[in-house]
């Protein structure tokens, strides 16, 4: 499940229209969603935006609309859009269905359903007056939303496994920065002084936008290893400089060999889910449970994800 919150600075997006929905789709998830059921929400006490992979039976529609819910419920969120993406009518018709009963139940209002395939977007389930069975074509390059978004440097990419590709390894980074690991002097280096170091470093790149050296990506991750210095790291983090924290974990979990990975893949992670980019942060998740499965960080993190917890909740614990 991929969650988004709208993140500090962001402009406001106000849909009033289908294909003002339609055009938002992109913007809050940071991605064009495949064979998905895309939730967005208005009202309550804070907004929620989800995206699941769109079930395929009857059971996994149902399990769906109860995980779509359970978020919402927590919000006291009362109406939500729902934008089905796939050329599938059936399975759409049958998530639409179990999802409005399971939202209509509970006392939220379903504003929109529909079903979006190849520029034409249809009635999800039932009919419409005036929305054809053929549907309605729209066009959403030029739309409002995606024009502002552009200006505010959000990058929407095709996909979300294209988004999953831009924080895989990149391989001669990585062999570079394992010759690195190797060359790093022998002994045992005191945990204080590697944690000091570590947090100059991160703070150093964040502040100036720069990379760190391969060099110093091999002492950063072999010094993660010690947890106190991880978190020496993480303890840096703030909403308002996370997209630059964003960056920086993202170049280095990219040179990042699998041995070392964990602990920057979980502080990617976070430093997404603090941004907004709930399905950034997921694939974050995945590289590391990957190589670390049941790694407390990014299962704690997993949760948070899944149980749409907004980013707002590091201010008010008062690490924000």
């Amino acid at each position: 499940m991929t969650t988004s919150h709208p993140a500090s600075g962001r402009s406001p997006y106000t849909a009033r229209t289908t294909e003002d929905l339609l055009a938002a789709v992109p913007v809050v998830l940071g991605f064009r969603p495949r064979e998905s059921i895309v939730l967005l929400t208005f009202g309550g006490d804070r907004s929620v935006h989800a995206r699941i992979d769109l079930p395929t039976t009857q059971h996994e529609a149902e399990a769906a609309a109860r995980q779509l819910l359970e978020p919402c419920r927590r919000q006291r969120v009362r109406a939500v859009a729902l934008i089905l993406v796939t050329g599938d009518e059936r399975a759409a018709s049958r998530a639409a269905r179990a999802a409005v009963r399971a939202f209509t139940r509970e006392g939220i209002d379903v504003v929109e359903s529909v079903r979006a395939h190849e520029g034409r977007w249809y009635v999800a389930c039932g009919s419409r007056d005036g929305v054809p069975a053929h549907g309605v074509p729209y066009d959403v390059s030029a739309h409002p939303f995606t024009a502002q978004a552009v200006l505010d440097g959000q990058v929407m990419l095709d996909s979300r496994e294209a988004l999953a590709e831009s924080v895989a390894a990149d391989p001669a980074r990585v062999h570079a920065v394992l010759e690195a690991v190797v060359a790093l002097p022998g002994g045992e280096p005191s945990v204080p002084a590697e944690s000091r170091w570590a947090a100059e470093l991160v703070d150093r790149c964040v502040q100036a936008g720069t990379a760190p050296t391969d060099a110093e990506v091999a002492r950063l991750v072999v010094g993660m290893l010690d947890v106190p210095v991880r978190d020496a790291t993480w303890e840096l983090m703030r909403r308002s400089e996370a997209a630059a924290h964003v960056r920086f974990w993202t170049d280095v979990v990219r040179r990042t060999p699998d041995a070392f990975l964990a602990d920057p893949a979980a502080l990617l992670g976070f430093a997404a889910w603090l941004s907004g980019h709930g399905a950034l942060a997921w694939c974050a998740v995945d590289r590391c449970l990957d190589v670390t499965p049941g790694h407390r960080l990014a299962g704690y993190l997993a949760q948070v994800l899944t149980n749409a917890v907004p980013p707002t909740v590091w201010d008010e614990a008062g690490a924000g």
